[in-house]
């Protein structure tokens, strides 16, 4: 009895480690943004989450693990040939990510494989739909477009298309080099217009000086000839006044006691005066036929005075 005892205890630990490795092999801990995908007898069982998971060991399996994470996929470089027949070197990058992990493993062998294949047709399509300077100008739409054909496809895959970017677009050398001699030809076309413009630009403005410095002359030679106007109409109008102002006070003399005495005397100086200056200054002389008579001489003056008054 004692030995069935001692045989029985090995017997018990053996199967308690061999339940605990059974059991040890049943739990499966996912990381996050992953899934996995467990197979019982060769079926589809289900997808397990991110943590503690537990399966049967033996009959269950894991068949499949899918990373959830957008990826980055590089895409094989290509030629295609766009609408104009020019041949065009163009790769680009895909950025997927698994949505359905049942659908990533059952629905195609190989969804990278598929997807890719499916960016570089559509991209050749896309292309092939465009002249070669378009292709330059739209790589947004051609981005778009992949994106669109790649991702209705994808769906059935369990994958989600989220982008395509262009990383390069090489045409032949020969189309580079009349590229280059095109965008030579238009910079100077543009440095001829530009300094058209500029020669324009300056004879408008050197016109536009001109004419502004002639009317500045005018309008000052015009406030000029208006100043010396003013100013010898104001210099006539006060001789005239300082004249008739003259002519009041000798009037008003005049008419006091005396003043008509004092007139014919100053007649009679400045008649005798212009007679002396005639004779000192020419070579004729002129005199009246009584020029001995000196009183006939003022009397002449004095009568010419009372006709004027």
């Amino acid at each position: 009895m004692p030995d069935v005892e001692m045989t029985f205890i090995p017997l018990a630990a053996t199967l308690a480690v061999l339940a605990v490795f059974i059991m040890f092999l049943g739990i499966r801990i996912v990381p996050q943004q992953q899934g996995w995908v467990v197979e019982r007898l060769g079926r589809f069982h289900g997808v397990l989450e991110p943590g503690l998971n537990f399966i049967i060991p033996l009959i269950d399996r894991v068949a499949y693990r899918h990373s959830l994470k957008e990826i980055p996929m590089d895409t094989d470089a290509q030629v295609c040939i766009t609408r104009d027949n020019t041949q065009l070197r163009v790769d680009g990058v895909l950025y997927f990510q698994v949505t359905d992990a049942r659908l990533a493993s059952y629905g195609t062998s190989n969804y990278r494989q598929a997807i890719t294949q499916l960016a570089q047709t559509s991209l050749r399509s896309v292309i092939g739909q465009m002249e070669l300077d378009r292709t330059f100008e739209e790589r947004d739409e051609i981005n778009m477009q992949v994106v669109r054909a790649v991702d209705e496809a994808a769906k059935n895959w369990g994958v989600k298309v989220l982008r395509y970017e262009i990383k390069d677009l090489t045409p032949p050398d020969e189309i580079l080099r009349a590229m280059q001699r095109q965008i030579t030809a238009e910079r100077e076309k543009r440095a001829l217009i530009a300094a058209s413009e500029g020669k324009k630009q300056e004879a408008i403005n050197l016109a536009e000086g001109q004419r502004a410095a002639l009317i500045s002359q005018s309008e000052g030679e015009k406030q000029s000839a208006i100043n010396r106007a003013e100013g010898e109409a104001r210099s006539i109008e006060a001789v005239a006044s300082a004249q008739a102002e003259a002519i009041r006070v000798v009037a008003a003399a005049i008419g006091q006691q005396g003043g008509m005495d004092a007139v014919n005397l100053q007649v009679a100086e400045k008649y005798v005066d212009a007679f002396a200056k005639v004779a000192r200054q020419g070579n004729t002389l002129i005199l009246p036929a009584n020029m001995g008579d000196m009183a006939s001489l003022v009397a002449s003056a004095l009568s010419i005075v009372k006709a004027q008054k």
